[in-house]
């Protein structure tokens, strides 16, 4: 055995015995109105890679993965690194969807993992949420528009499809809609963001509440007070069902 696979091996029995033996780290409140750095813990990375696992396990899903990855439907194929089709558990309370993967996402095949992400996680440990026990999040478009630009209504249709079939395996509660794009898709609207945040709303007869997206947030400081009102709403309305 090579150096490389013991050490692989040591790595792999390290993340197994981490999360069975004493469970989820104790909470802390964290609150996304203030600049503190927010890393998942140990224990929260191990998990997410079972997740990754777990997911793959899942025929359904595993055929959307590779449908997206060799998905060849819009131009953004051309310019992509790696698509990203989404992450979560697999029978989510709540469903995040956002609007397209930046550059970061695109490096790694996985969604809001840059500051956006960071923001996010905090966003939703504010609200007692988690990518790794509660949420699956994906965007509206799966693969990143060239510099970060909008996705065209043409890019939106081609990958709606993939959103669909998600929603209807994962069947979650409620929808949190992250900003103009993918609300805007979702009802169908030309109405600006600003008018359409913290009001309920239901697609496909599931409740969903669109907010600012965590980009926006950190582009404009004074969009997080308002938001955090939304995230109270959304956990107002969780804890009813």
């Amino acid at each position: 055995m090579t150096c490389d696979q013991k050490n692989s091996i040591a790595l792999f029995l390290d993340s197994v015995n981490d999360f069975l033996g004493s469970g989820y780290a104790s909470k802390k409140e964290y609150s996304f109105l203030d600049d503190s750095p927010y890393e998942p813990s140990r224990k929260a990375q191990a998990v997410e890679k079972k997740i990754d696992t777990f997911e793959v396990a899942s025929d359904s899903l595993q055929r959307i993965i590779n449908e997206v990855y060799v998905c060849t439907n819009c131009p953004l194929h051309k310019t992509r690194k790696l698509p990203v089709s989404g992450e979560g558990v697999r029978e989510p309370a709540v469903l995040v969807i956002g609007e397209a993967p930046g550059a970061e996402e695109d490096k790694a095949g996985r969604p809001f993992v840059g500051p956006a992400g960071r923001l996010l996680d905090k966003m939703l440990s504010s609200i007692d949420l988690s990518r790794e026990k509660q949420c699956f999040i994906t965007n509206v478009v799966k693969c990143r528009p060239p510099s970060n630009r909008d996705p065209s209504p043409d890019e939106i249709s081609s990958c709606m499809p993939f959103f669909a079939r998600q929603l209807a395996l994962l069947k979650p509660k409620l929808i949190l809609s992250l900003g103009r794009i993918s609300t805007q898709w979702l009802l169908q609207t030309d109405e600006s963001i600003s008018s359409l945040r913290g009001q309920w709303k239901s697609y496909q007869g599931i409740p969903f509440l669109p907010t600012y997206h965590p980009s926006a947030l950190l582009r404009n400081e004074s969009w997080k007070r308002p938001a955090w009102e939304d995230l109270k709403m959304f956990k107002a309305k969780l804890q009813e069902l």
